[in-house]
């Protein structure tokens, strides 16, 4: 509800009330003549004097009753004028206090009601902003963006279990991955070569299952590389991201590893003698039979097979017990980011947590022997060491167009985000041509669409997060740029990414390698207090929680929305009131916080509360 509107409702009670009154007074003031006419008169008491003279009486009677009626009608005229001058003065004062308070609404946007609200003056900036609802900038939240200005503004204390996961019950997992129960492998059978596809996340997933596979067909492992993509335009390689040492030493007792293939093999064709297998010719999560039996021929036969593309292609079920374990002991212990990332990284957190004087519980893990300087800065402050909410916005381009769903843009959003999968997503636009697919209504409903930072910001503010949090945002460029973080920034001033926590010297080192910059926000939102995502799809937002969950103790809460809940709610945006919508919303984010084991089939990086990943302390 719009501001505007709650003053009007507002005025109205007031009007209502008063006019009310009005016309009570009105009804009294004309009846009073006819009630005082038609009460019986009384006659002088014959017992009123001694000297009692009916003549005198009888002509004072007569004087009296000659102008009485002329007297009536004069004072009757005079209470009629009195009553209708006390009507327009009525009017005329209400007119006024309406103008007034109209005036007071434009200059200050105050939603006081009953009671008082002390509002921020940037805060009634904001409301004002939101008031006017330009689709352009707000798509269809004008109004709910204003009531949740009001929310903030009344400043409540925020909900006790905001910053926590449930503790008991999370915290009777406890990481295991790093367990061995087998002699080492000595890759007699040949060489794995792998190149992996996509950005710094799906580049991690792929080097994990290589390590699996490795084991799995008795191979020597090459350390990865990492393919060239047109979308993230990164020529970043392991040893850029990753320490190379401490990858092949930890996995030594699992894995032979090398770092290139042995001379006589370099100079193979491999396409020519088919090595070479693509992303195409392997099944998505295909089982480790699928391997066995046709990627083994080829390893046993040429002695080297490269996977060009590999990426999500082995299953996560059914697979043996200590192969799973060796992909999340890869994933949680082998990988090590690289010294100058660490470094920044260590830079990035200091500068997130001002007045903290403790490490977090995951940052020796993130960034190595540099979580020690976090701590050297020890400032003296007063009140609450500082914690932090991460917040990651999956609303890059890529992955607006690849949804086909539509943000509010209009035609001219459809026809850029047309343009953007006819070169990145040819694919889709043929299916677009081909098939029918869902509408982007549809597609929403089902809650196939990223959140926008409109939706994300009213999900934060009816969780309880109060204004004056400290937000990370982490993410790529956002479709729309800084237009459509408006308001986000409006109403959580202490909001900042990367680029305002790091001097541009400081980013230099990792300007254009977009795998790089996205491991600093891996670390940011790894180490926050909490961490909220608006796509549970992301593949940054999975392994994100799951490292949380591995190494965090239950102390390490996620905020998973269920969008297809959300979408419902948010579909109500023009009538629902904020204290309903606040309700469901706390609901539907609840339900996504309870701690059970992982689901049959689905990712381990994600959900490490496994056997095979972590152990119970049962």
């Amino acid at each position: 509800m719009s501001s505007n509107h709650l003053l009007i409702e507002s005025d109205k009670e007031y009007d209502a009330s008063d006019r009310s009154s009005a016309s009570n007074l009105l009804s009294a003031s004309l009846t009073a003549p006819s009630s005082r006419q038609s009460s019986p008169r009384r006659e002088p008491s014959r017992f009123l004097s001694n000297g009692f003279d009916k003549e005198k009486y009888s002509m004072s009677r007569n004087v009296k009753r000659k102008g009485g009626k002329t007297w009536y009608q004069r004072k009757r005229v005079k209470s009629l004028v009195a009553v209708i001058g006390l009507i327009c003065l009525f009017f005329f004062v209400n007119w006024f206090m309406l103008s007034s308070l109209q005036e007071h609404s434009e200059k200050n946007k105050s939603f006081s009601n009953s009671s008082s609200v002390s509002v921020p003056i940037s805060v009634k900036r904001d409301l004002k902003k939101f008031g006017k609802g330009k689709r352009s900038q707000y798509g269809v939240y004008g109004r709910m963006l204003a009531l949740a200005a009001h929310a903030l503004a009344e400043n409540k204390r925020e909900p006790k279990d905001l910053w926590q996961e449930p503790v008991v019950s999370a915290s009777a997992w406890r990481p295991c991955a790093n367990q061995r129960n087998w002699e080492p492998s000595g890759g007699n059978n040949g060489y794995i070569l792998v190149t992996a596809n996509g950005g710094m996340n799906q580049q991690r997933v792929a080097i994990c299952n290589a390590v699996v596979l490795a084991r799995l067909l008795n191979a020597t492992l090459v350390v990865p590389k990492f393919m060239y993509s047109s979308v993230w335009k990164d020529v970043s390689q392991f040893n850029d991201i990753y320490q190379e040492e401490h990858f092949i030493n930890y996995l030594t007792p699992d894995i032979r590893i090398v770092k290139e293939l042995p001379v006589e093999l370099q100079s193979l064709d491999l396409e020519a003698i088919g090595s070479v297998v693509t992303d195409v010719d392997i099944p998505k999560e295909s089982k480790p039979n699928f391997y066995l039996k046709n990627i083994l021929p080829i390893l046993l036969r040429n002695r080297v097979v490269h996977l060009l593309g590999f990426g999500n292609r082995l299953a996560f079920d059914p697979i043996p017990f200590q192969l799973q374990r060796l992909r999340c002991r890869c994933n949680f212990h082998a990988l090590q980011f690289a010294p100058k990332i660490q470094e920044t990284g260590a830079l990035l957190l200091r500068r997130l947590r001002k007045h903290e004087v403790n490490p977090g519980p995951l940052d020796h893990y993130l960034v190595g022997p540099y979580a020690e300087t976090i701590t050297k800065e020890k400032r003296v402050h007063s009140g609450k060491a500082s914690r932090y909410l991460a917040l990651h916005l999956r609303f890059e381009i890529d992955m607006v167009a690849h949804s086909l769903c539509e943000f509010g843009g209009g035609e001219g959003e459809r026809q850029e985000l047309e343009a953007y999968r006819e070169i990145h997503f040819p694919v889709l636009t043929h299916l677009k041509k081909t098939a029918k697919l869902p509408s982007p209504a549809e597609l929403r409903s089902e809650g196939f669409c990223p959140l926008t930072p409109e939706e994300a910001l009213l999900m934060l503010v009816a969780l309880g997060f109060n204004r004056k949090t400290h937000i990370f945002v982490a993410g790529a460029q956002i479709y729309g740029g800084t237009q459509r973080l408006a308001a986000l920034n409006s109403l959580y001033p202490y909001l900042v990414t990367k680029e305002n926590l790091l001097s541009a010297t400081e980013l230099e080192p990792f300007k254009n390698f977009s795998s790089q910059l996205a491991v600093l926000d891996y670390i940011g939102c790894t180490a926050a207090n909490a961490f909220a995502m608006t796509d549970s799809g992301s593949q940054l937002s999975s392994l994100v929680s799951g490292y949380r969950i591995y190494y965090g103790g239950g102390k390490m809460p996620t905020i998973r929305p269920n969008k297809r809940r959300l979408a419902a709610i948010f579909m109500k945006n023009s009538t629902i009131e904020w204290k309903v919508f606040e309700q469901r919303v706390r609901k539907a984010v609840r339900q996504t916080k309870n701690i059970k084991p992982r689901p049959k089939a689905r990712s381990v990086y994600r959900y490490p509360r496994c056997q095979a990943c972590m152990c119970t302390t049962d």
